[in-house]
């Protein structure tokens, strides 16, 4: 059987009887492509590439082999088309060299008879030949179609590089140009056929060369170099160049020369110092404007304090005026029941004194309210912001509000569905719900409907001008009274600003509500419309459930004192006293000082100091700074602060360390001793070990 490989057409002329026909029979058998032809001159005009052989007979070359002849002549250089002869019996009877077919051609004469297996044997032979011929014919058209495909990239990159107006180069390690574009015809004045094959010290030059030498130097043994030069004309105008050289490398890693890139930036330079000059220009330009507008922002800003104190002179006058008129009306109640009682006392009646004593504490608590108004104006109250869940708070002040609000008013709450959890001063909180409740009442003189609602909100960037981004837990207590035209609404955080007559209102109520949102970190806004009612909404931020849940576990505080050692420190001498016969009723061992200076002595001694009971605001160092010193010699000490107003103090959970509690003044002497009695608590629950019983 024939190779796989092998190809091409077998070309049959055989023109008596049926040999044509019984030889493309055989060579079909091994799967050769046959064709017949009826005489030479039929070959000659169907031959062409894909012959592989040509089979003919000695009769059909009798007939004549100039057609023969002159198609083999007219094949390709790569061509040579084998031709196989079979010869007649009788022409045994010639001599060896006697052919019948020019010499030119490539013959294989056979003598016949000839067998299927022999005939088949010498075409395929013939055929392998042409094969190689095939693959010759093959590579040269590949090679013919490399060289004119290259041919066509030289001529387009002549063309690309002829155009650009750069200089583009190639010079070997021999220092010769062997490439140049157009460019160096503009620029030396050299045709490019001139500069190609010369030294490059005769092109631009011998000065131009030795500045060049150690870079081309550096070039050659592989580093890149771009420089910036200054390269006049051959007028002698001005020309900038960025001069790029690029070594080139073989396969085997050596550099063989370098391309040259040389571009005009003189443009780019001449714009680039002009936009300096520019700038230094609009600088002087800008600077002058500055001081001229530092000059006008100096004398608005001088305008505006001016502007500023007046208006602080006018607040601090309404201020001034509307403390004074409570606080009197406060002191009158206070001293004016204590002097009864103590009248009565020295007439000996000691009957029905409880009514003005109640009067007197009455009085007093109006004043710590209004102090603690006011310090929640001011935004310097101490909270005591603990996490809470807002819808409970909500739910939990429906009592007080029936309460306080009356039967004219109908309440309906609407809380969330799910938790609202938030950091905040309960009692506070509830205070200012309920300032806002009373409002909303007087708000109906004639009745109406109070709605409280406590849902969750997530404000986009941008979404409210009064409230920035943020999760929050909105409470909004909305009524359908007479509502706040806008002049109203502008002023309802001002303190002692009411619409209400007089000696029905503080004022503060508002201002209160406003100071202890920002000093929540929350914030305030009011909706409203004459006769359609006012919506005043609290926008506190939601924090983690997690943080509630671990201060909900606090250890409860023991029943009552058993001797143990405290010391008050405390400036004022009548608190000190009052502080003091408190505690020892109770039944600890009290020591008193009046200032840091006198606690240090004690607190640096060997005696027992189980609780200290400090105020904030003392002369020289504070409480805070007390604190700290005494737990030094005294790790873990309980603390506990009083405080009637401290700045540092505003926010508990950030002045509070562990094991340190807070009481705000005035105070209740109850609260004051629960308070004495939960710092030993927790003092006790937190000395306590793992299993042990506490007391």
């Amino acid at each position: 059987m024939l190779d796989d490989g092998l190809g091409g057409i077998v070309h049959i002329v055989a023109p008596f009887g049926r040999d044509a026909v019984s030889m493309a029979s055989v060579l079909a058998t091994a799967g050769l492509t046959t064709q017949i032809s009826g005489s030479l001159g039929e070959l000659a005009a169907v031959l062409g590439d894909q012959a592989g052989v040509v089979l003919i007979t000695e009769e059909a070359v009798a007939i004549g082999t100039d057609a023969l002849r002159v198609a083999m002549d007219d094949q390709p250089t790569w061509s040579d088309l084998p031709v196989i002869l079979l010869r007649s019996p009788r022409a045994h009877r010639r001599s060896p060299f006697d052919t019948l077919l020019p010499k030119s051609i490539n013959v294989v004469e056979l003598d016949r008879p000839l067998g299927g297996v022999s005939l088949l044997s010498a075409v395929q032979g013939s055929l392998r030949a042409r094969q190689k011929q095939f693959q010759v014919r093959d590579q040269m058209r590949a090679l013919a179609d490399s060289r004119t495909a290259l041919a066509r990239s030289e001529s387009e990159l002549r063309l690309i590089a002829d155009a650009m107006p750069v200089l583009i180069a190639f010079v070997d390690r021999s220092l010769h140009y062997r490439f140049a574009n157009k460019a160096y015809e503009a620029w030396f004045d050299l045709p490019v056929g001139e500069v190609i094959g010369r030294h490059l010290r005769d092109v631009i030059g011998t000065r131009v060369f030795e500045q060049r030498a150690p870079i081309i130097e550096r070039v050659l043994a592989g580093e890149e170099s771009v420089i910036e030069v200054n390269w006049p004309t051959r007028e002698g105008r001005r020309r900038d160049c960025e001069v790029r050289y690029s070594p080139r490398r073989t396969a085997a890693g050596e550099t063989d020369g370098f391309h040259v890139f040389v571009t005009d930036i003189t443009v780019a330079k001449l714009a680039l110092e002009a936009s300096r000059q520019h700038a230094q220009e609009l600088e002087t330009v800008v600077a002058e404007r500055t001081r001229e507008l530092e000059a006008q922002m100096a004398a608005r800003e001088a305008s505006e304090a001016a502007l500023r104190q007046s208006q602080k002179m006018e607040a601090i006058g309404q201020l001034t005026g509307g403390i004074a008129h409570d606080f009197n009306n406060m002191l009158t109640g206070i001293l004016s029941a204590l002097d009864i009682v103590r009248m009565r006392l020295d007439m000996g009646r000691v009957d029905d004194l409880e009514r003005f004593l109640d009067a007197a504490t009455t009085s007093s608590q109006r004043a710590a309210a209004l102090t603690q108004r006011l310090l929640a104006f001011s935004r310097r109250q101490s909270l005591d912001a603990r996490p809470v869940e807002v819808n409970a708070l909500v739910d939990a002040m429906q009592p007080l509000l029936r309460s306080s609000l009356g039967e004219s008013v109908r309440i309906r709450t609407e809380v969330a569905s799910s938790p609202l959890h938030a950091t905040l001063d309960s009692n506070q909180f509830e205070s200012a719900l309920l300032n806002l409740a009373i409002n909303a009442r007087d708000a109906m003189p004639n009745g109406g409907e109070l709605v409280l609602r406590a849902f969750p909100l997530h404000l986009a960037e941008g979404e409210r001008a009064t409230v920035p981004a943020g999760h929050y837990a909105v409470v909004a207590v909305s009524d359908t009274g007479t509502g706040m035209p806008p002049e109203v609404m502008e002023r309802a955080f001002e303190p002692f600003f009411t619409t209400k007559p007089i000696g029905k209102g503080t004022g503060l109520g508002m201002s209160m509500v406003y100071g202890f949102m920002q000093q929540s970190g929350g914030h305030i806004d009011i909706a409203s419309e004459t006769g359609q009612g006012t919506t005043v909404s609290l926008f506190i931020p939601l924090v983690d459930e997690t943080a509630e849940e671990a201060a909900a576990q606090a250890p409860s505080p023991v029943a009552k004192g058993d001797g143990q050692s405290i010391l008050v420190v405390e400036d004022d001498p009548q608190v000190r006293m009052l502080v003091t016969v408190v505690l020892e009723d109770l039944g600890y061992a009290v020591q008193v000082v009046g200032d840091a200076d006198g606690a240090l002595s004690i607190l640096s001694s060997s005696r027992r100091i189980d609780l200290l009971v400090t105020d904030v605001g003392l002369p020289g160092l504070n409480g805070r700074q007390l604190a700290e010193i005494a737990r030094q010699s005294r790790p873990g000490l309980p603390v506990l602060f009083m405080t009637g107003y401290a700045e540092k103090a505003q926010e508990r959970a950030a002045f509070l360390d562990q094991g340190m509690s807070m009481i705000a003044k005035p105070f209740p002497l109850e609260a004051f001793s629960d308070a004495v009695r939960g710092a030993l608590a927790a003092a006790r629950f937190s000395r306590a070990e793992p299993g042990s019983t506490r007391v």
